[in-house]
């Protein structure tokens, strides 16, 4: 379950600040909470692999025994190539069942019970199959594959680029290593070292358009919408592809003047995700350039209940009411929301940051770099900011989130009343896996701020990860009377329920979460949670697990 574990703290640290790196939700629902990375592969059949099966069926029949004491080594390789050409030993090696008598022996073994449990979510479990599979079988690039999705899955990404690049090197002509490594260097901002892997994997897979959405994201944030474009309009071909697909597209049809054609992509977002901030706020921008404030300002209006004073969605929101004409809705939103103190104005009643408007302008960019790049000379000029300090938290949270804190801390220091800096220092701490130290930041946010939504939600991730499962329960009963739709927290109060062997709650906790599951967001999770129940349902036939002790009247 480490997997959902990563997924819940994934989904916990948005709530408390933008997904971007510049302080824009891109799309939260087609991150599906962060869920961890996991596609079941096949092993392929290299030429090795033809005598290692031949043996492998050889040694499951006594009867060859007498015959391979008497056989010379070349007679071996006379009948390995017999088994090639009759192509029987694809067959053989497909076979899992453990024909040398030891599992431990066997990597095909090992590598299944790797990819078992990796689908479960144990991912460190699934590391230790992976390895043992390595350590018997060095030339192995389908475990290296999935040893790397794990080492992703772990935040452990320099040793997960090795092992996508050792699976690269055993397996050249094989796209998902080539994906995966291209994605995770996006991840990284190493946008130049990623571009020609997803363009080998297109050659090697044409349609996958995960891999069609990365290289287009790149293309178009380095300065080229054209290609972008066509790259996010063949991802869009898929009729499965997410909303953060076609957002992408909306972005690129932007760029590229072509404003029709970017409302009509935004209006896909919205009928399938009618909440997205981010396409409420591009619609609202490209209407405001066609001279449609009215429309317009619904969108702003609609987009300004979704940002939960989020730093940075704020800060865009404050920029269109006044490109919209309405300096005292951009100057109320600011105050109200701690961005400025009240005497921060122009004499015309607009907002004052020091800097040029160039620089301001590019603080806003939706390029990750040149919007942080911007921040940060700003922040020279106005180094007592805590909006700016805020801003590059969330732009370093996912790349550098060392840097991260300390720009949330110093934010924290300069306006120590701020709940939502505080938050947003304790969800950095959440994301750099300092849970301990989450709790106490985030329990200090609530005891000030009792009903701070996006503190209640690290909080109960800090608390599952440390294991603290009754106080994480806690925090998730509170989640869902403030969300009752928040199908996932059934979910994680089910298998809180599950680890401390209250087993007839978790039946009933896990029973909700697929009421309200979603088939295509959360299909990974229904899968295990249905291969769970049979045998949680036998347990509790059986009269195991503990019972919970009703709780007395609240005082």
């Amino acid at each position: 379950m480490t997997g959902l574990r990563s997924a819940m703290l994934s989904h916990a640290s948005r709530l408390a600040q933008p997904a971007s790196q510049n302080c824009i939700d891109r799309d939260l629902r087609s991150a599906s909470f962060g869920r961890v990375y996991f596609l079941r592969v096949k092993i392929g059949i290299s030429s090795d692999s033809y005598f290692l099966a031949l043996m492998r069926f050889v040694l499951m029949s006594s009867r060859f025994i007498n015959i391979i004491c008497e056989w010379s080594f070349a007679a071996i390789l006379v009948a390995a190539a017999l088994s090639v050409m009759l192509g029987s030993a694809n067959t053989i090696l497909a076979q899992t069942e453990d024909t040398f008598g030891d599992g431990n022996a066997d990597p095909v073994k090992l590598f299944e019970r790797g990819q078992n449990a990796h689908a479960h979510g144990d991912l460190l479990k699934a590391l230790e199959f992976y390895a043992e599979a390595i350590k018997v079988r060095p030339e192995f690039p389908e475990a290296e594959f999935q040893r790397g999705n794990a080492l992703v899955g772990l935040g452990r990404l320099a040793e997960a680029e090795s092992g996508f690049r050792r699976a690269i090197d055993l397996r050249k002509n094989w796209s998902l290593p080539y994906s995966a490594l291209g994605t995770l260097l996006v991840r990284l901002n190493r946008d130049a070292e990623a571009e020609p892997l997803l363009r080998q994997s297109l050659k090697l897979d044409a349609e996958s358009s995960l891999t069609l959405r990365m290289l287009a994201d790149i293309r178009l944030r380095t300065g080229d919408p054209k290609e972008a474009l066509e790259l996010s309009r063949r991802a869009t071909n898929d009729k499965e592809a997410p909303v953060a697909t076609w957002l992408l597209r909306a972005l690129a049809e932007r760029a590229t003047g072509d404003k029709a054609a970017a409302l009509t992509s935004l209006e896909h977002v919205l009928q399938a995700d009618p909440a997205n901030f981010s396409a409420l706020m591009e619609r609202a921008e490209i209407r405001l350039a066609l001279g449609d404030n009215e429309h317009a300002l619904e969108d702003l209006q609609a987009a300004e209940a979704l940002t939960k004073k989020e730093k940075g969605n704020l800060s865009r929101l404050v920029t269109a009411y006044e490109l919209a004409g309405k300096p005292e809705e951009a100057r109320r939103l600011a105050q109200a929301a701690g961005l400025v103190k009240a005497d921060k104005t122009s004499a015309d009643g607009l907002i004052k940051v020091v800097g040029t408007p160039e620089e301001i302008e590019a603080a806003n960019s939706n390029d990750a770099l040149t919007s942080r790049s911007a921040l940060e000379k700003l922040l020279t000029k106005n180094p007592d900011n805590a909006m700016l300090l805020a801003c590059l938290g969330v732009s370093y949270r996912t790349v550098d989130p060392n840097r991260s804190l300390e720009f949330y801390r110093r934010a924290t220091e300069l306006q120590p009343d701020n709940a939502d800096y505080a938050t947003g220092y304790g969800s950095a701490l959440v994301q750099a896996r300092r849970f301990a130290d989450a709790v106490v930041i985030l329990r200090r946010v609530i005891a000030v701020a009792p009903n701070h939504y996006a503190a209640h939600a690290n909080l109960a991730t800090a608390l599952y990860e440390l294991k603290q499962y009754p106080q994480a329960l806690d925090e998730y009963e509170w989640l869902l009377k403030v969300k009752p739709h928040l199908t996932v927290a059934h979910y994680f109060i089910a298998t809180a329920h599950d680890y401390l062997g209250e087993y007839e709650q978790a039946l009933a906790a896990y029973e909700s979460f697929l009421a309200g599951a979603d088939q295509k967001t959360n299909q990974l999770e229904i899968e295990k949670v249905k291969l769970r129940l049979p045998s949680l349902r036998r347990q509790i036939q059986l009269g195991q697990g503990v019972k919970r002790k009703p709780q007395g009247p609240a005082h």
